[in-house]
């Protein structure tokens, strides 16, 4: 599982040093795309594969689902750490997501995100709003399971 918040710098040649942490979760390789508000996904071999066969189930007659795979598939990018533990981010990708120098990377569970270090500072202060929190745990039970 992708947890916590690293900040790393990306280098002249595109390439991004990935935490120690996270690099035997990508032993089998994993994917770049485009995030949902400008960042970048990495998901790893098997979980790209699990969202790419369900988004390829969706009919080509809905325009929803051609979208969708526009958007996966046309901004995925197959990566593979070096001996270092680097990546490299296609430059098309860093445009996208506007990273420059500093990044963060922040794990999300099945994947982490890569962000551009004020956007990740601007929505890590929406995330310490206690009062939204209680709103967005509201539905999901805390509560230990009964056996």
């Amino acid at each position: 599982m992708f947890l916590g918040q690293y900040r790393h710098n990306i280098d002249e040649k595109g390439r991004l040093t990935i935490p120690v942490r996270y690099r035997e979760m990508l032993a089998e390789g994993a994917y770049v795309t485009q995030g949902f508000e400008k960042n970048l996904m990495v998901l790893t071999a098997p979980t790209f594969q699990a969202i790419s066969k369900r988004v390829n189930q969706m009919s080509l007659t809905e325009s929803t689902a051609r979208e969708l795979r526009r958007l996966l598939f046309s901004t995925a990018s197959y990566i593979d750490p070096d001996k270092n533990g680097r990546i490299l981010l296609p430059q098309f990708l860093r445009e996208l997501s506007e990273l420059r120098n500093e990044v963060v990377l922040v794990g999300v569970g099945d994947y982490f995100e890569i962000w551009p270090d004020d956007s990740w500072d601007a929505q890590y202060e929406k995330l310490k709003d206690t009062e939204a929190n209680a709103q967005r745990f509201k539905g999901l039970s805390l509560a230990p399971e009964q056996t």
